[in-house]
């Protein structure tokens, strides 16, 4: 679909290739991947990474300098001031470069784009550290301190940069596409093409970015949501696409841009946009203690956090995350207070921020141990012993270290989950569990995270190409290569994780109380550190695998959650291997009360058990895709399609408990989509495309109308229907229905369904 007064580009179609080795060899690594471990160090290190805990990147320091020359200077000011916004700035540019080459953009638009997304939030180097390093959602009042200290950023470009269209872009990537937002002059396609591409890169990102206050989306739900601000926030036209831009996998995309720009552009040519000149020096290499005292700090099983005396949070272990909840990405540099983990004393009181143990430890030089009661994300509360050490040197104090120690009498969970793996089965070449062991565990394991309202993932993994491994160096050789991986995995895997080969060369991890976005983390790195390995028994050549990523959404059984995660390890081998792809929307819960008001009436048919009308805020297109993954992963099959109505029929397996020689539940759904223009504004007419949906459920067996659990079953289905279409209640489910537009009413569902 066009939006009717969208701009014209030279659209490239752009098709994914891959290295052909010779019968011999194994293919050569492609030279993006051979920069994964560069840029994925250069994100780390940027995001804030203590010193000692992880080598910094060979080459970081190059890798912004060809694209900034003297320019990063101000990026490094950035980075001291707040290393993930740096980070943040840093993905969104590598992003908007790849998008600008698939749309066709010339090259001097690509290099103000650019540029200026490495440095659109340069002015937040005058935000306050209160507001800037805040835990939690801002206030309105905040927001203008941030809106105002973004301003600085284009009278800081403008004191240097010498290319106009970095400022232009610069000066109207926060500005809204309705112009409703105050303080910019321009709107719709009047604003910059690279300023409306950049507003909707950095929305995405940060959607999908882990924060203390919330997890990561999805990339399936922040997707939704760009589709659902399309026309007030972002240009409708360049949110369709951006979501087919990103289907090939973002981080690939962002390996190759770090190549093209390590490879083609050099700092001299950059420096000719500045009007001064000036160096860039990113730190020494850690000695080797260092790597020796970061590797303990991370594997340790308590919690190991470091604050200095600015009450900086320096250091946050795997420890640490899994007493809290809390990823390191999104709690490094934050102030620390005890609002922070909600802490309590000794009596189950609330502690004040003035009667903070660790200022009074920093204060008074003496370290203390107590009982407290902390309270992580999910808001599960864990008693700990904590063990506050003073830090000091000769000058003053310099801050204090934090041990965490889990105090819990009950076992939770994560625990449960960890003895039953313990106790498994193991396969006896990798030592990880089997396929009988992840079988017996996999059904329990999402049943109890679905009854207790937690998230967890699963990620299946193959190795790519395996057979030529085999019949170029042997199959020892193959059973190292199975063994190298699965000890990555084993090393990845957190405690309530289990790690199970399938069959194969194939490996999956269920990731306990792990959304979609995390998993999708832990895969890509995972992913990045094996296309590095140089493994000796394949003569030092690399070997890739490709992984598919999937959370737990409403509606799921184990059956169709594995299937959906296969289809996603297809997607990935089909798109190029070597990449991870997530598909589903999560368990993230829309409005209250999802099925409350369906049954307050008699339905118009006996035979309809419910009925529901819809609205997604994606296109019709999108939504087919969505649907034809909900077919596929149910194993549904297609009765009839016609016009606009498609009936399908889902088998549901018999309920836990009942007998499981009882025959399945078949349903037939009827599913009418239709896509509509919602106004945005009256005025000016302007509107973005949604997808209405009108879904009716029947049982297909007369003799089933009489199971006790058959409304039950069917409010699964609708569940798992709207978690995969991200769909909401239709705000309008009384207005009438509109039939397909003549010339289109005749096999109009079907001709789409074929497409």
């Amino acid at each position: 679909m066009a939006h009717p007064s969208g701009p014209t580009f030279p659209w490239v179609s752009s098709s994914e290739s891959t290295a052909s080795g010779s019968k011999n060899a194994i293919p050569p690594a492609d030279s993006a991947v051979e920069l994964a471990s560069e840029v994925g160090s250069l994100l780390e290190e940027l995001e804030g990474a203590a010193v000692g805990t992880r080598p910094p990147a060979v080459g970081a320091d190059t890798l912004v300098q060809a694209r900034l020359g003297v320019g990063a200077g101000l990026f490094a000011a950035l980075r001291c001031k707040s290393p993930p916004v740096a980070a943040h700035s840093l993905r969104t540019a590598m992003t908007c470069s790849a998008w600008a080459e698939h749309l066709g953009l010339s090259a001097s638009q690509q290099e103000a784009l650019e540029i200026a997304a490495l440095l659109h939030d340069v002015g937040l180097i005058g935000a306050p550290d209160e507001v800037l390093l805040k835990p939690g959602p801002l206030t309105p009042q905040e927001r203008v301190v941030i809106d105002a200290a973004r301003k600085q950023t284009v009278q800081i470009l403008r004191a240097g940069c010498f290319l106009p269209e970095v400022l232009e872009i610069a000066e109207y990537a926060g500005a809204w596409y309705d112009g409703s937002r105050s303080g910019y002059d321009r709107s719709g396609q009047d604003l910059p093409l690279g300023a409306r591409m950049l507003t909707i890169v950095e929305a995405f990102d940060a959607m999908t970015t882990e924060q203390v206050y919330r997890s990561a989306m999805s990339r399936e739900r922040a997707m939704a949501e760009l589709f659902r601000c399309a026309g007030t926030q972002f240009d409708p036209y360049l949110v369709e696409q951006f979501a087919l831009f990103a289907e090939t996998g973002l981080s690939t995309i962002r390996q190759a841009v770090a190549g093209r720009w390590l490879d083609s552009l050099d700092s001299t040519s950059a420096n000719r946009i500045w009007g001064f000149a000036g160096g860039l020096a990113w730190g020494q290499q850690p000695d080797l203690l260092d790597l020796f005292i970061g590797r303990l700090l991370e594997n340790m099983y308590d919690g190991v956090i470091f604050i200095d005396g600015a009450m900086r949070i320096l250091l946050w272990n795997h420890g640490a995350e899994r007493l809290t909840g809390i990823g390191w990405e999104s709690i490094s540099g934050r102030l620390w207070s005890p609002e922070l983990l909600q802490i309590r004393d000794e009596r189950g009181v609330p502690i004040e921020s003035e009667e903070c143990p660790v200022a009074c430890t920093i204060r008074s030089g003496v370290q203390s141990l107590r009982r407290l009661t902390v309270t992580g994300r999910s808001g599960r509360k864990v008693p700990v012993d904590v063990h506050i050490i003073p830090v000091n040197s000769e000058r003053a104090a310099e801050g204090a270290i934090l041990l965490l120690h889990d105090a819990s009498s009950e076992i939770t969970l994560e625990q449960r989950c960890q003895n039953l793996s313990q106790q498994a089965s193991l396969d006896p070449l990798t030592q990880v569990g089997n396929r009988a062991e992840f079988d017996r565990v996999y059904e329990t394991f999402i049943h109890t995270h679905l009854e207790r309202q937690l998230p967890c993932s699963l990620i299946i993994g193959d190795l790519d190409r395996f057979k030529l491994v085999n019949d170029t160096y042997g199959h020892q050789a193959g059973d190292e290569v199975i063994k190298a991986l699965a000890g990555l995995l084993k090393n990845a895997a957190r405690p309530g994780d289990l790690v199970a080969r399938y069959g194969g060369e194939e490996f999956v991890v269920l990731c306990a109380n792990c959304d979609n976005a995390a998993a999708a983390r832990r895969a890509e790195e995972i992913r990045q550190t094996f296309s590095q390995l140089r493994l000796p028994c394949l003569g030092g050549s690399p070997i890739t695998v490709s992984f598919g990523v999937t959370e737990v959404q409403p509606g799921d059984t184990p059956e169709t959650m594995l299937r959906r995660a296969d289809r996603a390890l297809l997607l990935a081998k089909s798109r190029g291997r070597n990449r991870v792809v997530q598909l589903g929307a999560g368990t993230e819960s829309t409005e209250g009360g999802l099925l409350l008001n369906l049954f307050q009436q008699k339905p118009p048919e006996a035979d309809i058990l419910m009925q529901q009308r819809l609205v997604t805020p994606v296109p019709l297109n999108l939504a087919m895709e969505k649907l034809r993954g909900f077919v596929a992963d149910h194993c549904g099959r297609i009765v009839s399609a016609q016009n606009n109505l498609l009936r399908l029929e889902i088998d549901i397996a018999p309920s836990r408990n009942r007998r499981a020689a009882d025959r399945p539940l078949s349903f037939l759904l009827d599913v009418r989509m239709k896509e509509t223009h919602a106004t945005i504004d009256q005025q000016s007419g302007l509107s973005r495309s949604q997808t209405n949906i009108h879904v009716a459920i029947a049982p297909k067996r007369t003799r089933d109308r009489r199971r006790t659990d058959l409304v039950a079953r069917a409010k699964e289905v609708l569940l798992s229907l709207r978690a995969y279409l991200m769909a909401e209640n239709d705000p309008n489910p009384d207005s009438p229905w509109e039939e397909p537009p003549k010339g289109k009413r005749r096999g109009f569902f079907s001709w789409l369904w074929r497409k």
